[in-house]
């Protein structure tokens, strides 16, 4: 028997089980939403934000972005 068959009957009680939640979820109004996000652990992402970092740091208007920055962090909804 594959591993996958072997399975079956777990995957389709958690299945049920994850069904149930989202069910109970959407009836307390909400919906599900997917989204992707950087992943913050890759060498690429580090490299693009150690280089926005540093055009923020030479910038002329230095002192201006980091003002912004720091406005919206304060900013309350």
């Amino acid at each position: 028997m594959s591993s996958r068959r072997a399975r079956s009957g777990v995957r389709s009680s958690v299945s049920a089980r994850v069904g149930k939640h989202r069910q109970a979820l959407r009836a307390a109004g909400l919906r599900p939403v997917q989204i992707w996000v950087p992943d913050v652990r890759s060498k690429s992402f580090a490299a693009q934000a150690r280089k926005q970092s540093l055009a923020i740091a030479t910038s002329a208007l230095e002192q201006e972005d980091l003002a912004f920055i720091a406005a919206l962090a304060d900013w309350r909804a």
